[in-house]
């Protein structure tokens, strides 16, 4: 079969000029050519999933791993799950600090009988795993943290990618990677630093089903405000759509007019198990590119509002 993917960096407000689009449009390149490559090498659809997740989190333009947004207490915490279709094997890893990558956690928990750990249970596993200890903080979201404390963090999240320059009043950021291997399995992984400026302890929807769902049906990452997704349950619901018998397009397209007139902010990238690719946003950007087998593609300039599309197989 021929392999498919697609990824996202998060989703908000307008990039700002030719130049923040361009910007945002080589990053998400470069990993769809790398965890595209591995895919067309025979790798299983999880695999190439960690390893997209992998390099989005090295990536400090967005808020996962490296770059990830400072909680209100200054400190960082990061959530990241992956979900293998054919096994059905949800896991994940919630408000983990100093770790590199948080989707290896997600990835090591699938064999594990304990799949999903909070912040100490994780802390004990990297000691387990004998995981370096990484900072994961940069310059740039340190002074936005600093910044929101002076106003007393009158925003009431950070920006979605860490350089001003390129996005205005940007908020939802997260990470995801949906793959289709050549067996014909699906895989989804999603990652994220939360929200930015956040009460101690709130957990995203990142590391629930809510924004990160697989069968063999069908995959879905999702991004944006995580309360608006875990009100929604929108993965979740746009998976057992297509495993009930509608098609991705469709299951998609109810999905979203649903959270649309419920005024939520989010977005999300889907995989079938037929090779359609599909996204859907109701925020005026959703920072994603794919792979459908012959080249790659984004939705950087689809910024009319709320949307769905699709590319059949």
């Amino acid at each position: 079969m021929q392999p498919k993917l697609i990824i996202h960096g998060g989703a908000g407000s307008s990039l700002k000029g030719k130049g923040g689009i361009e910007s945002v449009r080589r990053s998400l390149s470069q990993v769809i050519e790398e965890v595209y490559a591995l895919l067309k090498s025979g790798a299983k659809a999880s695999d190439a999933v960690v390893l997209g997740c992998q390099l989005l989190e090295d990536d400090p333009r967005f808020n996962a791993g490296t770059g990830s947004v400072l909680q209100s207490d200054g400190q960082i915490r990061m959530s990241a799950a992956l979900m293998d279709g054919t096994s059905q094997r949800f896991s994940g890893a919630i408000n983990v600090s100093r770790v590199q990558h948080p989707i290896d956690l997600a990835h090591h928990l699938q064999s594990s009988p304990d799949r999903v750990l909070s912040d100490y249970g994780a802390a004990e596993l990297l000691r387990e795993l004998q995981i370096p200890l990484y900072n994961p903080l940069t310059e740039l979201r340190l002074e936005e943290w600093m910044q929101e404390r002076q106003e007393n963090f009158v925003k009431t999240m950070a920006g979605v990618v860490a350089e001003p320059e390129l996005v205005e009043n940007a908020g939802r950021g997260t990470i995801g990677v949906v793959a289709l291997d050549s067996q014909g399995n699906l895989a989804v992984g999603t990652s994220t630093g939360g929200k930015g400026f956040e009460r101690i302890g709130r957990v995203s929807d990142s590391a629930m089903p809510a924004g990160n769902y697989a069968t063999i049906h069908a995959a879905v990452s999702c991004t944006g405000i995580g309360e608006d997704i875990i009100d929604e349950c929108l993965a979740a619901r746009i998976v057992v759509r297509v495993t009930d018998g509608l098609s991705l397009p469709e299951a998609m397209k109810r999905t979203f007019a649903e959270a649309h007139k419920n005024q939520r902010d989010l977005g999300a990238i889907a995989l079938d198990a037929t090779g359609a690719i599909a996204w859907g946003k109701t925020s005026e950007v959703l920072l994603a590119a794919f792979h459908d087998g012959e080249k790659i593609g984004d939705t950087l300039e689809s910024d009319e509002g709320t949307l769905t599309g699709c590319l059949e197989a």
